[in-house]
């Protein structure tokens, strides 16, 4: 193999083709690199400087999430250098905003200490919602980071809240712009962007404005693409303590006909979260405002479990065998007094493709009519 196209990881020889980046060719050989500004899908920033690298020769460490890969480049991952410098990135990122989650418990006596301490979940709950669920965390964790030498300024921005989606903490963003890549590679919405300068910066929407009364569609992209807890789901807020045995149940989304593959979180035998499958298409962890939010009747304690036919002005409830014979029965009377086309069926967005498709067969081949409608819409 030419050695135009080799490049030396951590004391091994690697392939890789021209454009990949350091992080891409590591990425494939099953080497890992911490990011938290990468995002798969968008233009690397290197912005957050987590996934720095040593390479020989070069003066200063590089960014391997925006560094392309060389010809006989050398890259050392993990040397003491490299270490040093994500620690104190770590640092800074912890100190640049209200992050009061288990990092905080450093000042236990031992590593060992600190991991046992931590594995107490209930008591950090009230602190912040992203708790173990936060990347920050994770490599705080990770590389042992202390949280006390640098002050955490004051909360600059009030929590936003005003929307029935999104609960924006701003308190808690480490501007690491996966939101803005989010909304406007992966979805082009171009709803957010960086907005002031300096000890100002935040993720604006259009003038600065709410969600609710901007460009956002409320897909949640900016939800699933934060690594911290700056942007949560307002029902996943609601949903109460995540000490519970969650279950994520893998399924495709009944809204239209796209199929888009997504997790339900499923607790107590009640949904509380959707999120998109990442790794699996035709959506690659993308979703519609339908899609992502629009789960409530699931749970809704109002939803119908058994038929009800109605009697002298009252409803009765009935089994399904005599539920479908009294339709059958006034279907058929209907179909002989006034023709199949006096007849019209609706559809609904909340039950499954297969069930909409049957619905549609009925209609065009048991009734004989193509009344049949279906509205999408949330």
């Amino acid at each position: 193999m030419s050695s135009e196209n080799i490049i030396v990881i951590d004391g091994k020889e690697y392939a890789f083709s021209p454009g990949e980046t350091i992080l891409e060719v590591a990425e494939k050989n099953g080497i890992d690199i911490p990011t938290l500004c990468y995002l798969k899908g968008a233009s690397p920033t290197g912005s957050c400087r987590i996934c720095v690298v040593e390479v020989e020769g070069a003066r200063a460490l590089v960014a391997s999430c925006a560094a392309p890969a060389g010809a006989n480049m050398v890259v050392r991952t993990e040397s003491p250098r490299v270490l040093k410098a994500r620690r104190l990135n770590l640092e800074l990122l912890l100190a640049s905003g209200q992050h009061n989650c288990l990092a905080q418990d450093m000042d236990v006596d031992s590593w060992t200490d600190f991991q046992l301490s931590a594995m107490g979940v209930k008591e950090h709950e009230d602190l912040c919602p992203a708790y173990g669920n936060c990347k920050l965390q994770d490599l705080a964790i990770r590389y042992q980071v202390k949280t006390n030498r640098f002050q955490p300024p004051d909360t600059r921005y009030p929590i936003e809240n005003v929307n029935p989606f999104i609960v924006r903490d701003f308190s808690r963003c480490i501007l690491c712009g996966r939101c803005v890549q989010a909304c406007n590679e992966i979805q082009v919405n171009n709803a957010i962007s960086f907005g002031y300068r300096g000890a100002e910066s935040k993720i604006v929407a259009r003038g600065d404005l709410a969600l609710k009364d901007s460009d956002c569609v409320f897909c949640g992209e900016c939800v699933q693409a934060c690594p911290v807890g700056a942007l949560i789901s307002k029902q996943d807020l609601l949903a109460g303590p995540k000490h519970d045995e969650t279950m994520m149940v893998r399924t495709t989304c009944a809204y239209c006909g796209v199929g888009c593959q997504l997790y339900l979180h499923v607790r107590d035998n009640k949904v509380f979260k959707v999120t998109g499958v990442e790794d699996a298409g035709p959506n690659f962890g993308s979703l519609c405002v339908k899609g992502r939010f629009g789960y409530d009747f699931i749970n809704d304690p109002e939803r119908l479990t058994t038929p009800l036919i109605r009697e002298n002005g009252n409803l009765r409830e009935a089994s399904w065998d005599e539920a479908l014979d009294l339709v059958s029965e006034r279907f058929g009377r209907i179909k002989e007094d006034s023709g199949p086309d006096s007849i019209g069926v609706l559809c609904s967005a909340r039950i499954t493709n297969e069930d909409n498709y049957l619905a549609q067969k009925f209609t065009r081949a048991a009734i004989g009519t193509n009344n049949i409608d279906h509205c999408a819409r949330l």
